[in-house]
């Protein structure tokens, strides 16, 4: 079993335990808030599982019906999840109403917080861990869970900040209040991890640092060439693709062009990892700067 996914298989038995302590935190209490707050951990398991099977879809290697490999997969993930954060938000809306027409005292208050805190810790611990491997490994999936943990994390803090205010300011209708705030950073927090994804699906370009960081490579090893042009790039989870063209000289053999293309290719792999690199060789001819320098 691959990193990412132990990662993504460890994510469920956080999820698993968090949850537990948060709805027991719900039940000695009865607080809508910490209702709320333990519904968003059932969507951390079941985000947590689709997370787990995107990320071993998308390590399998690629076949005669997807040449390109499985990557797409995890960006179906954080879809998926998106729209199971959006449902949990609907769903914490709901019984905040009901809440706010008919509220009550809370028992057990520091009791539940305490759980609940406990709980929160955890979560934070493991979104730190998932943030910093997804991005090295550069897994959509696992940046989406963690996003979607460190989002539970900031509501859960308010919530406990907003909870423990209400026995001392006896504002019953406080804790619904808080409920519904944490469901409208549900909404944000699944509409982001939506777009994202759909941008990954939709072969989005690689981000501009990365662009810029390919055409400079390019230029400082494309010498011998005319020019480099129509550089086109995508990334579809961990994976960068990269196309272009490159005009040489109708003098320069075959040898000579496909050794300065591996020279090209070589470099740009020592920046960067998981890449796919197309290179199409053109006579000088088809140069659209004709006397120039290499130019993307």
């Amino acid at each position: 079993m691959d990193r990412p996914l132990r990662l993504a298989l460890g994510s469920i038995a956080i999820g698993v335990i968090v949850l537990g302590l948060k709805y027991y935190a719900y039940v000695i209490t009865g607080s809508v808030a910490l209702y709320s707050d333990a519904l968003e951990s059932i969507i951390n398991v079941a985000t947590a599982v689709a997370a787990f099977f995107a990320v071993r879809l998308a390590a399998v290697p690629p076949d005669a019906n997807h040449p390109y490999g499985h990557h797409k997969a995890e960006y179906l993930s954080a879809v998926l999840e998106g729209v199971l954060v959006i449902l949990a938000a609907l769903s914490i809306l709901r019984e905040a109403y009901a809440g706010w027409l008919a509220p009550a005292p809370l028992d057990a208050p520091w009791r539940g917080l305490l759980v609940n805190g406990f709980a929160a810790a955890i979560n934070a611990v493991w979104c730190s861990i998932l943030f910093r491997y997804g991005r090295r490994w550069r897994s959509p999936a696992l940046v989406a869970d963690a996003r979607h943990l460190w989002t539970d994390v900031i509501s859960s803090a308010g919530v406990i900040l907003g909870v423990a205010l209400v026995p001392f300011t006896g504002w019953a209708r406080l804790d619904p209040v808080l409920a519904a705030l944490v469901a409208l950073n549900i909404l944000w927090t699944g509409w982001r991890l939506m777009r994202d994804s759909i941008g990954g699906l939709m072969d989005e370009t690689v981000s501009p640092e990365t662009l810029a960081h390919v055409r400079q490579v390019i230029s400082q090893h494309a010498e011998g060439a005319l020019e480099a042009h129509d550089l086109r790039t995508r990334h579809a989870g961990r994976m960068i693709f990269l196309q272009f063209h490159l005009v040489v000289p109708g003098s320069m053999t075959v040898s000579e062009s496909h050794a300065l293309c591996d020279r090209i290719e070589a470099a740009l792999r020592e920046g960067l990892k998981d890449v796919v690199i197309d290179i199409h060789v053109e006579p000088e001819e088809k140069a659209k700067h004709p006397g120039g320098v290499p130019v993307l």
